[in-house]
């Protein structure tokens, strides 16, 4: 199969225009923000006004701006909906990531369509079904390997993004229904409660307790430094950091670290960024971190923490020594007043006064003492100092330009070869051709606060003409103007070769027909109609069942596997704990668990 030529990006998210503006500034080559509606997270819109800005901001460094609107519709909203799409075209913006299959079936602007990983997107036969229909671009589910990812890659021309960092959903996207099982609150339209971030006991079928008052649902977060270069390799073109609730000092960072990572790789952003700190993805909210399931010989006992939900930060050292009024740490680390502190059992405290013994040893001294033992691990999960840092940078993406000066004329000439220049007549020749050389060039590489960084200064010609200082400060001014104009054509232009083709209807590769198809309006189930598939269920979200059993979530995550459980590699001590195990939430509700063994996956009922 004939491959197009792939331009990598870090797609980095933004729950508001500073984090996006942020994000770009720190290296991402694309961001994704939420609209006024129908974002998965309800809680982060946007305003037209605001994603106009970010665009306005991106497209001077050929960095992207994707807008989420990827909940499912009432058929109220489709309307609603269709008139937004609108909205953002009108703005310019570089495509929309979506989830409903009504969007489908609209009359819509040439804007680029990305099927989200709500789509539920883990297999080749799902891929292929977005390209066959014209989508530019399909977000494949977290759980996939780097074989499985590999696969896909290399048996489409779909561009292909996967996620590489933050929070892990312990359910396939777009397949959990456990948080509007449990209060009412939809994850498919944007209101997740997280209930898998809550405390369960295990059961089994006697009542008996297996594990009591445990987060058995929480992931780790998600980090892929270590296989940026392979899932290159595979073919992968976007890399997706997760986190549209998080602040701008995480996007900073997270962004910041791998940018570095990926370095200039045929990066579809242009721009160089200028760091003044040490990106550090340990020093930002983390549950601990996790390659997931894509290292297939990694094991599932690597991806759950069991006992907290929370940020666990970076290990620092270990109890020394507990009283009443203090506790040593043995770290070399220095440690500040403020610093979060974590220990295991969802133990946390927060430095009052701090006091370093030796080299080795800091004395902790808080409001009070948390109970803790001598040899517990010791966690920091607030760095204080580097939250400063990061709040405090002056980090900034920057444009290298080479200035060319003539009789008459200076032409400025960027990274990208865009070119601008600006004409202007004297009639006097300096005297001085030496100083005068030195004023063009002084002048020309003051560009202080501006989007570009100087590459250099020629001249090309031996009469320089004499300029007052305050006319080349004007002529530069406005010479980077017309270079920033022209580089806002140039990039509109190339996105005109980037547009949506009209949809298609194509056979859906089917799996279930019923409520896991989130078909929540008419339009959706029109569309799916039209590829063959007659709904037999609407949305999960839209219907009272009348049984009692109910799929909830199916996940690759096991809490056999992660409790040794497992019927495949300790099948002896696994029957021992009975065939069926049951999940019981804070709030008494019970919910069965079942076990795929062929396809390693556990299934959540209610």
């Amino acid at each position: 199969m004939e491959k197009f030529e792939k331009k990598l990006e870090i797609l980095a998210p933004a729950k508001d225009k500073n984090c996006a503006i942020a994000a770009i500034n720190h290296g991402a080559d694309a961001v994704y923000i939420g609209a006024p509606k129908f974002g998965a997270r309800k809680n982060v819109p946007n305003s037209i006004s605001d994603i106009k800005e970010v665009v306005d901001f991106a497209h001077k460094f050929f960095t992207k701006v994707y807008v989420v609107l990827n909940t499912i519709l009432t058929d109220d909203e489709v309307k609603v909906a269709k008139e937004l799409v609108y909205k953002l075209y009108d703005i310019e913006v570089d495509g929309i990531i979506v989830q409903d299959f009504a969007f489908f079936n609209m009359e819509l602007p040439p804007i680029p369509i990305f099927a989200s990983t709500q789509c539920d997107i883990r297999d080749l036969k799902k891929v292929k079904f977005f390209e066959k229909i014209g989508l530019k671009r399909v977000i494949l589910a977290r759980e996939l390997s780097l074989e499985e990812i590999e696969k896909i890659c290399k048996n489409t021309n779909i561009e292909i993004e996967t996620f590489v960092h933050g929070a892990l959903c312990v359910s396939y996207s777009g397949q959990c229904y456990l948080s509007y099982s449990q209060g009412g609150r939809s994850a498919n339209r944007g209101e997740c409660a997280q209930p898998c971030r809550k405390k369960y006991t295990l059961i089994n079928e006697c009542g008996k307790i297996i594990v009591k008052d445990k987060y058995l649902l929480s992931l780790k977060d998600f980090c892929t430094l270590d296989y940026l270069e392979k899932l290159i390799d595979a073919g992968v073109t976007s890399f997706k950091i997760e986190g549209r609730l998080k602040d701008e000092n995480y996007v900073k960072n997270i962004v910041g670290a791998y940018n570095l990572a990926l370095g200039d790789k045929n990066r579809s952003g242009s721009g160089k960024i200028f760091y003044d700190f040490e990106p550090n993805v340990q020093k930002s909210f983390n549950r601990g971190l996790c390659s997931y399931f894509l290292d297939s010989k990694n094991s599932k006992k690597s991806v759950f923490n069991f006992d907290t939900p929370k940020s666990l930060g970076k290990y620092i050292g270990e109890v020394a020594n507990v009283t009443n009024n203090y506790f040593d740490v043995k770290t070399s680390i220095k440690l500040n007043p403020q610093d979060g502190l974590y220990f295991k059992n969802n133990v946390g405290v927060l430095i009052n006064r701090c006091e370093i013994l030796n080299k080795n040893t800091t004395r902790i001294f808080a409001l009070k003492v948390p109970k803790i033992n001598k040899g517990d691990k010791v966690y920091r999960n607030l760095d204080v100092e580097f939250e400063k840092i990061l709040q405090n940078s002056k980090t900034k993406r920057r444009i290298g330009v080479k200035f060319e000066v003539f009789e008459n004329k200076i032409v400025a000439v960027d990274e990208d070869n865009v070119s601008a220049q600006i004409e202007f007549n004297s009639n006097e020749i300096a005297q001085n051709q030496q100083k005068c050389a030195q004023n063009y060039k002084t002048q020309l590489e003051k560009l202080g606060e501006s989007d570009f960084y100087s590459l250099g200064i020629e001249f090309s010609t031996t009469n320089l003409p004499f300029v007052k200082i305050s006319q080349i400060n004007t002529l530069r001014r406005e010479l980077l103007q017309r270079l920033i104009k022209t580089r806002l054509e140039i990039y509109k232009k190339t996105q005109l070769k980037n547009r949506q083709t009209k949809i298609m209807p194509a056979k859906f590769p089917l799996k279930n027909n019923d409520y896991r198809l989130n078909v929540h309006n008419s339009f959706a189930k029109d569309f799916y109609k039209k590829c063959s598939v007659n709904c037999a269920q609407n949305s999960f979200e839209s219907q009272k069942f009348c049984d009692n059993k109910r799929e909830v979530m199916r996940t690759r995550h096991c809490i056999r596997a992660g409790l040794d459980l497992c019927f495949k590699n300790n099948p002896q001590e696994a029957i021992k704990c009975a065939k069926k195990l049951f999940l019981v939430s804070e709030d008494n509700k019970k919910f069965e668990l079942g076990f795929d063994c062929t396809n390693c996956e556990m299934v959540v009922y209610e």
